[in-house]
């Protein structure tokens, strides 16, 4: 028996290496795949878009919020990875109570660093995890920041409007690419048109998840602040903290390019 500890510091015992994952968060999906261990991931949920080509084979279990419970216990897994802040409490709490869960906890660079590694050791892909880890470390050293100290609000939903404030992965992102955010509130605020204007942004991001934003909303946002640069985003450049994060900073340095 194994025990190992996830980023809750919730100690995991396993009698032997998973043959039989579920992942409830997207990102950590494409990083399982990425490890190599595609016979081993029995379900996904319905926003595991990554791999393109083999995440269609596998079973969906639900949205990261709504799971369908019945079809997990169907699927018999021997581990199962989530997320603090993008799955239900309630729902993680419920899994608990009959299969091995291991819940990642992301703030920054550094813990979904910790997060690659560990669920590396925890499904028996530590070397893979580590030299993918160090990968990302090294993009990460070529990343040129912003000299120019703009100020940055990051639209993640409209109707209502909704931001990314402080204490979030993505807030981290923003500072690691020399971006002051013009919403120092905590977690994901509600904003009001006044609070934008008010706000009075240097650059305004207009992410493409979770809501869609696309070239149609630049020209309402330019109506209230036509002199802050609006600009179309990639939201899993931003947001995805798996493997995805080696495409991440040669996408911020292009991006920053442009302002």
């Amino acid at each position: 028996m194994a025990v190992f500890y996830d980023q809750l510091n919730r100690a995991i015992a396993l009698a032997s290496t998973p043959q039989r994952i579920i992942s409830i968060v997207p990102s950590q999906t494409e990083l399982l795949f990425y490890l190599g261990l595609d016979a081993a991931i029995v379900g996904i949920t319905k926003f595991c878009i990554h791999p393109q080509g083999k995440v269609k084979q596998v079973t969906k279990i639900g949205g990261t919020k709504q799971l369908n419970m019945q079809l997990i216990h169907d699927l018999q897994p021997d581990l199962i990875i989530a997320n603090k802040e993008e799955n239900e409490q309630n729902q993680v709490e419920e899994l608990m109570m009959r299969y091995p869960v291991w819940v990642s906890d992301i703030h920054d660079l550094a813990t979904a660093v910790d997060m690659i590694n560990r669920v590396g050791e925890v499904v028996g892909r530590r070397t893979e995890a580590n030299e993918l880890s160090s990968n990302i470390s090294g993009q990460f050293s070529l990343l040129k920041p912003s000299d120019k100290n703009l100020r940055v609000a990051y639209f993640i939903w409209r109707k209502p409007y909704m931001v990314v404030g402080t204490g979030t992965f993505i807030n981290a992102m923003l500072q690691l690419c020399g971006f002051t955010n013009a919403f120092n509130k905590d977690r994901y605020p509600e904003v009001t048109p006044d609070d934008l204007i008010a706000a009075q942004p240097d650059v305004l991001f207009l992410s493409s998840e979770p809501y869609p934003f696309a070239q149609k909303h630049i020209v309402e946002f330019e109506k209230l602040l036509p002199n802050t640069k609006i600009i179309l985003v990639d939201g899993e450049m931003f947001s995805w903290y798996g493997s995805r994060l080696l495409h991440a900073p040669a996408y911020f340095n292009g991006l920053i390019s442009t302002l």
